[in-house]
């Protein structure tokens, strides 16, 4: 359990780590403390006192308590040596985030930097943990794909600081649109445009879309769906458009696959779905069913990661650059940071966000449609 006397250090930390209070602004008095965290005067100062001995405030004689200027500190400390770039994703070591890692660990390693692996498991609380680690510690740079992009992001400040502090930062996979940040991602509206397109163009018409919507990613191929529709004439069944979160991804996809099965007269005969992770488990429950893919049910996945050919369905997919897209990163950051340091830095030309092109790769989960009816319903 966190002692009060941590709980307000942490507190004030995280104040000056997310540009709340800025270098030699003045904090709130020993009183103002004592009634904001309802703790005794002994506490506050226990816990200012620390900070004053580790660099974060200094006070002045019958002034008060103000906060450090700690980039000064740092900028004479470990000017130009320190090397260290942080690449922040969703998730490590499970589905494309090993091959997309691996890509910018390779290329930044092999220019002599050091890198700092974190993963937030898309918890908006973890973000915020390694964003102030990233302040308050020696990092020329960060690569960070982030955290349910799709929503309000409560970590706003902390990125806004980063650029008030000049320390470059590079989304990937996604990006917070009001921060208007530089960017590497696939055109995700594009490919959930493609995904649908094939099957549209295979003659199927009653077509399920399920998609992550607390990601950008998801939002954005959702659009592609829609927009595949639009442009080949056909109308859209509102209820084969499923949408879940992180916290739903393992349950509410299969209920809802469930759901639309239970319908003989309406059962799709073709799934798209935001990502290949997904149709591993939706296949799971067309087993339960008895129906075989492509011949009762064609299904495209995104992503073309391993499991796309790990199961006996060979998966039609949109193929994600992962490693290249990671290498990519690397590079940019390097270029970023060059800049951040460089005298000729104003008179550079702006970079520009990166968006890779989708393309569909083919394989034996979907098939063209027949005037056949679907003989096999739900049991």
């Amino acid at each position: 359990m966190q002692t009060k006397y941590n709980r307000v250090k942490q507190a004030i930390k995280s104040k000056i780590l997310d540009g709340t209070f800025r270098p030699h602004q003045k904090i709130g008095s020993e009183n103002d403390l004592m009634k904001q965290f309802d703790v005794s005067r002994h506490t506050v100062r226990l816990a200012v006192g620390e900070l004053v001995s580790q660099g974060w405030l200094y006070k002045e004689q019958g002034a008060g308590t103000f906060c450090a200027d700690r980039s000064t500190v740092q900028k004479g400390i470990d000017q130009g040596s320190s090397k260290n770039i942080a690449i922040i994703t969703t998730y490590i070591s499970n589905y494309i985030f090993p091959s997309i890692i691996r890509g910018a660990e390779s290329y930044l390693s092999n220019q002599n930097f050091h890198v700092t692996l974190l993963s937030t498991n898309n918890n908006h609380m973890n973000e915020k943990h390694f964003l102030e680690r990233i302040i308050s510690q020696n990092f020329d740079g960060v690569i960070i794909e982030p955290t349910r992009s799709a929503v309000s992001n409560p970590n706003i400040n902390y990125y806004l600081n980063l650029e008030r502090l000049g320390i470059p930062y590079l989304m990937i996979n996604a990006y917070y649109e009001e921060l208007e940040p530089l960017y590497i991602a696939m055109d995700d509206e594009k490919g959930g445009f493609m995904q649908t397109d094939h099957l549209l163009k295979a003659g199927h018409r009653n077509i399920g879309g399920f998609f992550k919507t607390d990601d950008l990613q998801g939002i954005k191929r959702m659009k592609g769906y829609v927009k595949a529709h639009r442009a080949n004439k056909v109308p859209m069944e509102p209820n084969n458009i499923i949408t879940y979160n992180t916290e739903e991804k393992r349950t509410k996809p299969l209920e809802e696959l469930k759901r639309l099965l239970s319908s003989s007269s309406s059962m799709p005969t073709g799934i798209v779905c935001y990502n290949d992770e997904l149709v591993v488990r939706l296949l799971d429950v067309l087993r339960e069913r008895d129906l075989q893919i492509p011949s009762d049910l064609s299904i495209v996945g995104f992503d073309d990661s391993f499991l796309a050919r790990a199961s006996e369905v060979k998966l039609t997919t949109i193929k994600h650059p992962k490693s290249k897209l990671g290498e990519t990163a690397g590079k940019l950051m390097l270029d970023m940071i060059k800049r951040s340091s460089g005298t000729q830095r104003n008179k550079m030309p702006e970079l520009e966000p990166i968006i890779f092109e989708p393309e569909l790769v083919e394989r034996n989960s979907t098939r063209p449609l027949n005037n056949s009816i679907l003989n096999k319903v739900s049991k």
